[in-house]
């Protein structure tokens, strides 16, 4: 189980490989050609046992044009010892595979991006014998997805951006939309991927509207972290049935966007018994202008 925004931020990319090479062309902008084949290889790059040396996630693409390496490691703050880490890991793979590595940083956070974005420039000041120059996804890379249609043309990219930019006034939006394009695809991959949305959202208010979210979904009571949120819920004495907590996540849901909840309409989701109504009116209520609008064509 994905337990940290930094396992998160990588393991998308084992979890669907070709994501890299969306993020690449449509994020970054960067002409990488079509892989034939993606393939996950082992992290491990020690090479004496005291020495321990591990990359976050290793990925091997093939193309018509070559073999490339994808070095893709999850930053959640400067650290200048990545100066002398990451051209080691360069320099070892192309030795160990005799195909091009490239660095691929992946952060939460802007000020983390720039420093990342930094060339590593190693040698003489105006001779460098060796300069890395890491590719970065970061919050003023990747686009901001707040609409359903959008997240639901690409899923992962989608749950990429929410995992980056979730948080503050747009969140509501952010969380809805992919919440709405996790149905789309298989239970499987959707749990999985509801996960890495929860591990990497560290504003308390935008993981308790995600985790209310996900309550309205079957798959997500199949999943281990439903069983994490339930344990949680017992822990602080608040054990809930499904039905009651699908009807205070749709009101937490309007409240969150600033709409006014009038008595009565809270009075009518309350008092609702029917689990698939409350999951529509859930759907609606991610859109809606007015609280009544939950209750249109009912």
């Amino acid at each position: 189980m994905v337990g940290s925004s930094h396992e998160a931020l990588h393991r998308i990319f084992q979890k669907d490989p070709t994501l890299l090479t969306r993020a690449l062309q449509r994020v970054l902008h960067v002409p990488f050609p079509e892989p034939r084949q993606i393939a996950a290889l082992n992290v491990d790059l020690t090479e004496i046992e005291p020495v321990e040396r591990r990359v976050d996630t290793l990925l091997r693409a093939e193309t018509d044009e070559g073999t490339y390496l994808f070095v893709i490691e999850s930053q959640g703050k400067v650290d200048d010892r990545k100066r002398g880490s990451w051209p080691y890991y360069l320099s070892y793979l192309y030795e160990k595979y005799r195909c091009e590595p490239v660095l691929i940083v992946v952060t939460q956070n802007s000020a983390t991006a720039k420093w990342a974005a930094r060339p590593i420039r190693l040698g003489f000041r105006d001779w460098h014998s060796l300069t890395v120059r890491p590719l970065v996804l970061g919050p003023d890379d990747v686009p901001v997805i707040a609409d359903e249609q959008s997240a639901a043309r690409d899923v992962p990219i989608a749950v990429l951006s929410v995992m980056t930019h979730g948080r503050g006034p747009q969140a509501p939006a952010i969380l809805g939309s992919v919440a709405t394009a996790l149905r789309t695809i298989d239970e499987e991959t959707a749990a999985v991927l509801a996960q890495f949305v929860d591990s990497c959202l560290a504003d308390p208010q935008a993981k308790q509207m995600w985790r209310d979210l996900m309550t309205a979904t079957q798959y997500f009571w199949r999943h281990p972290l439903a069983e994490q949120v339930r344990e949680e819920g017992r822990e602080e004495g608040r054990e809930e049935g499904r039905v009651e907590a699908k009807a205070e996540m749709v009101l937490h849901m309007l409240e969150w966007r600033g709409i006014e909840v009038p008595r009565a309409v809270r009075e009518r989701v309350n008092a609702c018994t029917d689990p698939n109504r409350l999951e529509v009116w859930a759907q609606r209520a991610m859109g809606a202008k007015d609280a009544t609008e939950l209750f249109t064509a009912d």
